[in-house]
């Protein structure tokens, strides 16, 4: 097959690789190259006095060459950073057959090819630790051209920095823009810091159902798809909730999991219709204890992606040492909106929407109407960590009537820099009263409500066999890392976010 619309440079290195392969080489060889060091490791352990290094074998691609007759310098790049090689055609070709280094170094290798290099670590006369290669191996040829950034006098060229093709084509922009990795890095470290913490305090980590007969956990329109064998409908995961604690019935005391959530909604620089979520449940505590848990497990955090409690987040800088503010909702509301919301029926609420000129929804019943008040007039303002408290009890489906007020429930979210990124309850376990909750939720689906909860009888016959006391969280990965690395958009933490596809390729066979 022969793919149409190569570029000129395309086409030459197609040309290329046939001529490797007419002098009996490999563009592709089989064979593993063993790595006993990266760029990294020189560049922190190389001690010219000891002459450490001196069997280096090391791999990756070619970045930028100099060549000036029977010998080369060029740049190699790993994952952990670019190393300067220096080539001296005699000594990679120690014969009379000076083919490696005249036609296929010189003529047939490109920026972008990966290569293997055995030689020794040393230090030009200018002071740049470099590699003297006693050996060279093609492992990849690189068929397509790198946008390889140059600079000249203050510019820059060829950068490759259109947010469309760095998201698309991730495999590119963590080549050429290496900084990008250092997100991703952080992102595992985050990860990683958030196990240690649980399980050092003795919480399982499980994994629950991705294809679910009946969505559950969240308000949130699912993705549908079709189960053949049993012929029945199956809706991808929006939250893990429900399973979560129906292992809390059966006797866990506390169960964690990161799972992957679809939500069939609008994307956004905070919105990706896929997305990890963390969600952790512990028996016997309720949304009291759970606040106090999570100020310090994100100081943990903290500290253990950046070194320090205090994060850079645009224009703020943004403390995650406890103790944070804690703020009921409907306090927040005529503190920013300066509009008392408290015992308004939803044709008041939709008064207020109205004066505030905040658009709203028929189907929208009155949990959403105080949600989008909410929405318009305070999250912008919540830029340093506090706990909204205290929420209506029409937002909150799944929560435990607070103890002093029952038109309220014991329900917490986390804001920092404007955005939601933790949502905890003392967890409704009533149910006879979780029931009536997805009935309430039912009439709003009926009403056009396309993102009300299902009823899942199965969960309320969990409860029926007693569930103890609890208190779960769920935290947004991808924006909780967005704030731990200052990041701007969802999709600079993913390293594949959600995108349109591409018209694919013209294949002429």
């Amino acid at each position: 097959m022969e793919q149409k619309g190569l570029s000129e440079q395309e086409a030459i290195r197609r040309e290329s690789l046939k001529n490797i392969e007419a002098l009996g080489l490999s563009a592709y060889p089989a064979e593993a190259f063993e790595v006993n060091v990266t760029t990294a490791r020189l560049r922190r352990e190389y001690d010219a006095e000891k002459g450490n290094f001196s069997d280096v074998r090391i791999a990756g691609r070619i970045m930028t060459r100099r060549i000036m007759g029977a010998a080369a310098f060029f740049e190699l790049q790993d994952e952990y950073g670019r190393i300067q090689v220096y080539v001296k055609r005699d000594e990679i070709c120690p014969g009379d057959d000076k083919t490696l280094y005249n036609t296929v170094f010189k003529k047939l290798l490109d920026i972008g090819d990966i290569v293997g290099i055995g030689g020794y670590a040393f230090v030009t006369q200018t002071g740049e630790l470099s590699i003297h290669a006693k050996a060279l191996k093609l492992l990849s040829k690189s068929l397509r051209v790198l946008p390889v950034v140059k600079e000249k006098e203050g510019e820059v060229f060829d950068a490759f920095s259109d947010s469309e093709q760095r998201y698309r084509m991730r495999y590119v922009d963590l080549i050429v823009n290496p900084q990008v990795r250092e997100v991703f890095v952080k992102r595992t470290k985050l990860i990683n810091a958030m196990r240690e913490f649980f399980n050092a305090r003795g919480y399982l980590e499980v994994d629950t159902p991705v294809l679910q007969a009946i969505p559950g956990g969240a308000t949130a329109r699912p993705f549908i798809t079709h189960h053949n064998a049993l012929d029945i409908p199956l809706y991808l995961r929006i939250a893990n909730e429900l399973y979560l604690k129906r292992l809390i019935v059966g006797g866990f005391t506390g169960v964690y999991e990161f799972s992957r959530n679809f939500r069939n909604e609008g994307m956004d620089r905070t919105h990706n219709p896929e997305f990890t979520c963390m969600e952790i449940y512990v028996a016997y505590k309720d949304y009291l204890w759970m606040m106090d848990f999570t100020e310090d497990l994100l100081e943990h955090i903290a500290v253990a992606v950046n070194g320090t409690s205090k994060v850079k987040i645009g224009d703020h800088d943004i403390e995650f040492k406890k103790p944070y503010r804690r703020l009921p909702m409907l306090d927040a509301i005529k503190e920013y909106a300066g509009v008392d919301i408290s015992n308004k029926n939803e044709e008041e609420l939709r008064t207020i929407c109205k004066q505030l000129h905040i658009e709203v929804e028929p189907s929208m019943g009155k949990g959403k109407l105080i949600d989008a008040i909410f929405g318009s007039t305070c999250e912008h303002h919540l830029i340093q960590p506090a706990f909204i408290t205290d929420y209506p009890i029409e937002l909150s489906p799944l929560t435990k009537r607070h103890r002093n007020n029952p038109d309220l429930t014991e329900r917490f979210e986390l804001f920092v820099n404007g955005k939601e990124i933790c949502n905890a309850y003392s967890e409704l376990n009533d149910p006879v009263d979780q029931l009536e909750r997805f009935k309430e939720q039912a009439k709003l689906k009926e009403r056009g409500d396309d993102e009300a909860m299902f009823i899942d009888m199965d969960f309320v016959r969990a409860l029926e066999y007693g569930m103890p006391p609890t208190s779960g969280m769920g935290v947004g990965i991808d924006r909780l890392v967005m704030m731990m690395t200052g990041a701007q958009s969802i999709q600079d933490v993913l390293l594949f976010p959600q995108m349109r596809p591409e018209k694919q390729y013209v294949i002429n066979e």
